[in-house]
């Protein structure tokens, strides 16, 4: 069994524009649709398309709109009960796949719910191959949270991702020492904040065929505890280091709807690919296809098996890694 944790759920609406989007101007709407979201509820969402046994551990109340339409999505879930209502996220696409995210901060979470959302990882932890922690952190959870609960699940025998951002992400790495997950996935801005450089760089090396900026940054990750960093860099491609060695996908050519779940559906693919028995390479390239195969689609809709290509990945190993500067 999969666990994917969404402790800041959404109700995703997404607006499609036919052309671009100008501020303080009157749009004509081509296209509406909402969908259950928040990145674990995202994960559970490609995972199940894929027939993995997965539960989505989410907050939300028994009547919340986002059960109903996890239901009918097919998706198993555990709600923890909350007073509040789940937030609503509003997204607008452009023509040419351009993404504004206008995200709501959350319903609150007190102590007991906290409490509950924890136990209920923790219980199901047992028998699980995989927890993926993903997403912001609403009110009234710590920053520290992420790096507490992977603690906690150091003596499972479970693997452990996390995919966040902001402050909960540098609580994270500056717990690996005592709570280093097995899978970390940052985009080029999360990974240039960790390891400090500019995440442009970043971008525009691997964009021209280096990725020894993006390895070397994830290398400082692994050297302070991280076992496995997934950098998922957009368009560019993305690349996986861990203590054995580094690897470049290049993903194919697509025309952009929406990068909405693009992340999240990269980190189900690797995750699928993991539970497969595959290799690390393997593991990235499913992992890109994924991430292409959402982006190629509108809204917050993810991809099924039938809907990507892992032929149209090509990976490179960059082992031996780059020297350090």
């Amino acid at each position: 069994m999969i666990v994917t944790v969404t402790p800041n759920p959404s109700i995703d609406r997404t607006v499609t524009l036919p052309a671009q989007l100008v501020r303080g101007a009157v749009h004509r709407v081509q296209s509406v649709s909402t969908e259950p979201g928040g990145k674990g509820v995202n994960v559970a969402r490609a995972l199940t398309l894929a027939g993995l046994d997965t539960v989505a551990v989410l907050p939300a109340g028994e009547r919340d709109p986002i059960l109903s339409a996890l239901q009918s999505y097919g998706v198993p879930f555990y709600a923890v009960p909350i007073d509040g209502a789940v937030r609503t996220n509003l997204t607008i696409t452009e023509s040419d796949g351009t993404t504004t995210k206008i995200n709501e901060p959350g319903a609150v979470i007190d102590e007991a719910a906290l409490s509950a959302l924890t136990a209920a990882i923790l219980d199901r932890a047992a028998s699980a191959r995989w927890v993926v922690l993903s997403g912001s952190l609403p009110p009234g959870i710590p920053d520290s949270w992420y790096a507490d609960v992977v603690a906690q699940l150091q003596p499972y025998g479970c693997k452990v991702a996390v995919d966040t951002s902001d402050a909960p992400l540098a609580a994270l790495a500056a717990g690996f020492g005592r709570a280093a997950p097995d899978l970390i996935k940052p985009n080029s801005e999360e990974l240039a904040g960790l390891a400090g450089v500019d995440p442009e760089h970043l971008e525009t090396a691997l964009a021209q065929g280096n990725p020894e900026p993006v390895v070397n940054a994830a290398l400082q990750l692994i050297e302070r505890g991280a076992r496995t960093v997934l950098a998922t860099l957009g368009a560019a491609g993305a690349v996986l280091v861990n203590e054995t060695g580094s690897w470049l996908a290049t993903p194919p050519p697509i025309k952009p709807k929406s990068t909405v779940g693009a992340g999240d559906s990269s980190l189900a693919g690797y995750v699928r690919a993991d539970v497969g028995g595959a290799e690390a390479p393997q593991r990235l390239q499913m992992a890109v296809a994924y991430g292409s195969g959402a982006a190629a689609l509108p809204g917050s809709a993810l991809p099924s098996p039938a809907q990507i290509d892992l032929d149209d990945v090509s990976v490179t190993s960059i082992s031996p890694y780059p020297a350090r500067p």
